[in-house]
């Protein structure tokens, strides 16, 4: 097929979705298409009206209701139901998860996107059925700095041109903060779900020369639902910090409690189906981020606790708890362990939370102080005190593994009785290494 113009009306419209160049592998990209100006100017103004700490937005309901999920099938259209039989009759699936891939620099940290981009497409396009992913879960912060439109083709469509799969994705703060002064039209909600929550497989306008078809998610936020796994994927708005899903009892009363309602039916159903496979909840924000004890400050982005009360509020009310809990924003690789003591269970649960924000953006120190690197926590120490006032009887939150040196991503295998998520760095550098986690669904326990 013919490559198409890249004039801004041309939108066509194809029967079935596309990802990527099919069979043609384009090479890596020298530089920006467009030319990303500096918006230090924009940074500045911002700074001195604070507004990157106290402007959200407000969001549409999902075109679903509240108890519906969307079947990783429809994103296929009519291949989907092959597609997704052969993953269960092969008693497991595999995916990628990824956040804060978008850059603004071309040369060397460009090619920090393109690099993490590269290995995610190879890992596409496995030669073993059985060894490729069903499709990528984007964490948030596609497009920098403002999720621009002009920017999209540079940051999100060139840099995953060769990505076989589909490309599922949460707005991050960067895809969601309005500059004031933006038309309605040019509002980066609007451009994010122009290119992830189409109703049609069109290819939009910032695609350009490419072919890969907009995603149809039924809105910023929904649930997935793939063989052996769901993923709930939550909007956390566009605050710097903290994240926020709801208008927390009119303390932000611009955002929409659409989210709190959705995120109960969507426990209850789990609850009520009996539901057996691999629960995760997604956000951009991440609940915990890392800080020394005493009065040390996190050289990058604070968690986000009235955010994870909610979430936990909701889970204990229905009766419910994730097994894994993923984020992005803090641009670095994190994880840690919590032990939970959650209703009716036999034992405590031990639920990972996992940070993965350093997709190509940035890769920045846990700590930085005087500009000096501090020493990384040591694996397995315990960081109970970035609890603050939980909603479940929290017993235990250690820092098991993290990376502040390189980019990376993760990959996650589920099968009728395990998730196991896997980050990989894309460099060796701190002489860090990959990192695995392996949680038992039934009990929710790490397996050791």
């Amino acid at each position: 097929m013919p490559r198409r113009t890249n004039h801004p009306m041309a939108q066509p419209v194809f029967e079935e979705p596309r990802f990527g160049e099919g069979g043609t592998i384009l090479p890596d990209p020298g530089n920006f298409a467009v030319k990303h100006l500096s918006d230090q100017t924009i940074y500045n103004q911002l700074d001195a009206t604070n507004a990157l700490q106290h402007d959200v937005v407000s969001f549409d309901q999902s075109r679903l209701p509240d108890g519906a999920v969307y079947p990783l099938q429809n994103a296929f259209g009519a291949p989907g139901v092959d597609f997704v039989n052969s993953i269960s009759n092969s008693g497991k699936i595999i995916f990628h998860l990824v956040g804060d891939t978008g850059v603004t620099q071309a040369g060397k940290i460009y090619k920090n996107e393109l690099t993490v981009a590269d290995q995610l497409s190879a890992e596409s396009r496995a030669e073993k059925p059985e060894d490729c992913p069903a499709f990528l879960f984007h964490l948030g912060d596609v497009v920098y700095d403002f999720g621009e439109a002009e920017y999209y083709y540079d940051q999100f469509y060139d840099p995953f041109r060769n990505y076989a799969r589909p490309i599922f994705a949460l707005p991050g703060n960067h895809d969601s903060f309005i500059v004031p002064g933006t038309v309605s039209a040019d509002e980066p909600l609007r451009i994010f779900e122009r290119n992830f929550c189409a109703t049609t497989p069109n290819i939009t306008p910032e695609a350009k020369s490419l072919h890969r078809t907009a995603m149809m998610q039924p809105g910023v936020y929904f649930t997935l639902d793939a063989p052996y796994v769901r993923i709930i994927g939550l909007f956390s708005n566009s605050l710097e910090d903290p994240g926020v899903i709801s208008s927390e009892n009119g303390q932000w009363p611009d955002v929409p409690d659409f989210q709190l309602s959705y995120l109960r039916a969507q426990l209850a159903k789990i609850r009520d189906e009996k539901y057996s496979g691999a629960v995760l909840i997604a956000v951009h924000h991440p609940p915990f981020t890392y800080q020394p004890p005493g009065n040390g400050k996190s050289s990058d982005h604070s968690g986000s606790p009235a955010m994870l009360r909610q979430i936990d509020s909701i889970c204990k009310e229905v009766g419910v708890y994730p097994h894994a809990f993923l984020s992005g924003h803090a641009h670095n690789y994190q994880r840690y362990t919590r032990t939970i003591s959650f209703p009716n269970a036999a034992q405590d649960y031990e639920v990972p939370f996992i940070i993965c924000g350093n997709g190509g953006h940035n890769a920045s120190p846990l700590i930085l102080k005087d500009y000096r690197r501090l020493q990384d926590p040591n694996a397995g120490a315990d960081v109970s005190y970035l609890e603050a006032q939980p909603a479940v009887t929290s017993k235990k939150l250690t820092i098991d593994y993290s990376d502040d040196y390189n980019y990376g991503y993760l990959r996650a295998t589920v099968t009728q009785n395990q998730l196991s998520i896997t980050y990989t760095p894309t460099g060796r550098q701190g002489g860090k290494v990959p990192d695995t986690v392996t949680i038992d669904l039934a009990s929710h326990r790490l397996v050791q």
